[in-house]
């Protein structure tokens, strides 16, 4: 009777090149993505926009003043539209995918001066998930710079 499992294929893994994923994939990837980080920074811009006491408490706790909290509130629920409107808006989402990745390096920074570490674990999941979303976007939406 043969083993199950041999040696050899005990440790063979199956490695993933992003060059041959398909669109189909591709697509699935970068919209999942999309709706989670649409989904984390629309709640967050909504609770920033009504004055969330959670939400406004650890935001001046780490030194924001009032006035920013609802500009950040207004920028996160502008980004979750043009994020959300597909095939539409492209280089307006270059600046959307580069101003949650500021806001999340930003929260990163500030958690680690005020709360300490173990409360940036949430903007480490954001900038993974935002990372992989934006190499998806890449993927689907290649940029070609030509001269006019």
């Amino acid at each position: 009777m043969k083993p199950l499992l041999s040696g050899a294929s005990l440790y063979h893994h199956k490695q993933i090149n992003l060059n041959t994923m398909n669109t189909q994939t591709t697509k699935a990837i970068f919209w999942t993505g999309a709706v989670l980080i649409s989904l984390w920074f629309g709640a967050s811009g909504f609770f920033e926009l009504t004055g969330n006491p959670i939400v406004w408490g650890i935001t001046q706790q780490l030194g924001y003043p009032a006035h920013f909290i609802y500009i950040l509130g207004v920028a996160k629920l502008s980004g979750v539209i043009v994020l959300l409107t597909p095939n539409r808006l492209l280089r307006l989402k270059e600046w959307v995918f580069a101003g949650i990745f500021f806001d999340i390096l930003f929260a990163f920074f500030s958690k680690i001066a005020v709360l300490g570490f173990p409360a940036t674990i949430d903007a480490i999941i954001a900038f993974g998930i935002i990372s992989v979303t934006y190499i998806m976007y890449r993927k689907l939406y290649t940029v070609s710079y030509t001269r006019n």
